[in-house]
Order: C-alpha cells, then sequence, then structure tokens
C-alpha cells in the first residue's frame, strides 16, 4: 500500500523550520516571500501557508510594515499538545535516540465503556496493542491502543505495529486517524508502570486519554498514554481571544 507523501506546504514548512532552528536568518528576520519561493522552488502560495502555519505554532510572527520575524519563545515547545506527532519525534525533539518496543499484543472483546467510546457492539472484537517507547535507553511513555477489527482493511505483519498508530490507520485501516478528543490526566504510578517505566512508586505522571476520530467524525481509536515528564515535557501556547 502506498505511503501518503508529505504536501509541498508540509515539506516548505519543515524547511524552513530548521533553517530557523539552524539560526540561518540573520536578526531573526525571515526573508519575503518571494525569496523563500525561489530558494525552495515552490509558489508563493505554498510559502504563504507554510509561513501561516508556523504564525499558528507560535515558530514566527508577523510585523505590520516591518516583516516577519523567528519567536524565540515559541522555539522553546518542542511537543505541541495541539497537534497530532509521534511520540519518536517529539523524543528526536527533545535530543534523544528514540527506540519503540512492543510489549503485547492481543484481540479482547470490548466491554462496555469502550463499546460505547468506540460506537460498536459491546462484546465486539478490538486489536489491542501495548507499546513501550524510550528514550535513548530509559522508558518515558507507555501506550494502549484499542482499534476495533472492522477498522483494519488490509492484512499486516506485526512488525507494522512498530509504527505510529495514525501511520498504521493510513496505511492498513479503512479509514485515516484526522483527530484526537484528548483528556489530559495527573496519576500516580501504578504498579505496572513503576515496572515498565522504572520509577519510584506514587511517582506523579501525565496520561492522556485520548478518543480518535476519522475524517467523517466517526471514533476508530481509543488510546491511554502515560508519559514521564522528567524526560518528556509538554507544553502549548495559549493565545487571549481577540
Amino acid at each position: 500500500m502506498l505511503k501518503r507523501a508529505p504536501s509541498l506546504t508540509d515539506q516548505a514548512k519543515s524547511h524552513i523550520k530548521q533553517l530557523i532552528l539552524a539560526d540561518e536568518f540573520a536578526d531573526g528576520r525571515i526573508p519575503p516571500e518571494t525569496t523563500l519561493a525561489t530558494d525552495l522552488g515552490v509558489s508563493r502560495t505554498t510559502i504563504r501557508d507554510a509561513l501561516s502555519r508556523l504564525e499558528h505554532e507560535g515558530v514566527i510572527y508577523r510585523k505590520q510594515g516591518a516583516g516577519t520575524f523567528v519567536n524565540r519563545p515559541g522555539l522553546q515547545i518542542k511537543s505541541r499538545l495541539d497537534e497530532i506527532w509521534s511520540y519518536e519525534g517529539a523524543l528526536r525533539a527533545h535530543g534523544y535516540t528514540p527506540s519503540t518496543r512492543i510489549l503485547a499484543v492481543s484481540t479482547v472483546s470490548a466491554d462496555e465503556e469502550t463499546a460505547a467510546a468506540l460506537n460498536i457492539a459491546p462484546g465486539a472484537d478490538l486489536l489491542v496493542v501495548k507499546k513501550l517507547f524510550l528514550a535513548d535507553t530509559e522508558p518515558v511513555i507507555l501506550a494502549h491502543n484499542h482499534i476495533p477489527l472492522c477498522q483494519i482493511a488490509a492484512p499486516y505483519k506485526k512488525s507494522d505495529l512498530l509504527l505510529p498508530v495514525y501511520t498504521f490507520l493510513s496505511e492498513y485501516g479503512r479509514q485515516p486517524l484526522s483527530y484526537y478528543v484528548s483528556d489530559i490526566i495527573p496519576i500516580t504510578a501504578s504498579p505496572e508502570l513503576v515496572t515498565t517505566l522504572h520509577i519510584p512508586a506514587q511517582t506523579p505522571l501525565l496520561s492522556l486519554s485520548e478518543i480518535g476520530y476519522s475524517g467523517d467524525h466517526q471514533p476508530i481509536l481509543k488510546s491511554t498514554s502515560c508519559f514521564r515528564d522528567d524526560l518528556l515535557r509538554l507544553r502549548l501556547i495559549r493565545r487571549s481571544v481577540q
């Protein structure tokens, strides 16, 4: 099955951000759209869209009549809570060498709570994948993904489950993941988390309890992830309402 290539806008945004991180722009001033378009070999519209996304992320800001500039505080955000990103990518952005282990794969019957969340019948089959993400050699994230078997459309190998879950659904699912509705829950480490994440008992952790939706707003995934925030700090930019 073909993988979806990043759009030109995504590629331009990524390239410009790498130039920013490499401190390539004198005095933090972003070159004009025409210059960037020529340098990257894309249209001004593509550059404009890429810059708009970077502005939304807080990486740059526009000053009326003066130009576009790097937003240094915004560069402190390595992992954004308001975007879908791979855990491997987040760990890499924090300077770690990431790796992933599959701890368990099973098929279970959906309980009533999970069935209601995923809009399936109680007892329907779920693929449950338990994954551990490591920063260098330190375990930092434990994730449990529950995917209704009816959402899987193509044969896959166990190694395919190492893919980010949104990539797995794009390649092997009936519908790609479009967005999550997430609950951010502070927890203390359970015995399982103490053992798996190599942390003391009762360590405070951050948990994301999420339902993933397709583009037509159908639930296709239930996910729970627990993070060690001593190794991975999650941030967001909160803007005033104008």
